[in-house]
């Protein structure tokens, strides 16, 4: 069975649904934060021209989804599957961002659990490609059960810490409170 790239998938706090050309104002609304992108290597993501060629990557890929707060159908950040290797059995989740919001733990944890659960449908492995300097991220993928595993070039060719996580390794949600 194929892996499918852009899966509806509906948790408890978010839906995940396929990126559409139509979400460019709701989601660059949220990307226009400079403080999301302080951490991240391409810190100066929150400008429009720069979002914009994110964003159409992004459609491009066929391998990202839009967050969206279930409780008032706001968009709320984005996430992307990538690189699907079927010999190797793995693929890559990256390219995440949410509102401000939204951090803390929850809506990300979910974000990463409803897709890792799908990608292990398909897959034994999935990596993280996490900018040397973004230790938010780092410590948001270690929250849910990812290892480092080394370093490694990201797309563009920047170093990046290589994080990987298996189905026995996932975090589970801690009960409700």
């Amino acid at each position: 069975m194929p892996f499918d790239l852009q899966p509806v998938l509906t948790g408890d706090l978010l839906e995940l649904r396929p990126l559409r050309p139509e979400d460019w104002p709701a989601l660059y609304a949220v990307a226009s934060d400079p403080l999301i992108w302080e951490q991240h290597p391409s810190s100066d993501r929150f400008k429009e021209e720069v979002f914009r060629v994110f964003f159409d990557e992004a459609l491009a890929s066929a391998g990202a989804l839009v967050a969206i707060d279930r409780s008032d159908g706001r968009v709320i950040g984005s996430s992307r599957f990538h690189g699907y290797d079927a010999a190797r059995s793995e693929i890559e989740i990256g390219w995440s961002f949410l509102a401000r919001s939204h951090w803390g733990g929850r809506y990300n944890g979910e974000m990463k659990r409803l897709m890792l659960v799908h990608a292990f449908r398909f897959v034994d492995r999935v990596i993280f490609l996490v900018g040397l300097t973004n230790l938010r991220s780092q410590r948001g993928v270690e929250k849910i059960g990812a290892t480092r595993r080394g370093l490694g070039a990201d797309g563009a060719g920047r170093e990046s810490v290589v994080y990987e996580i298996s189905p026995s390794t996932l975090v589970q949600s801690p009960p409700p409170t």
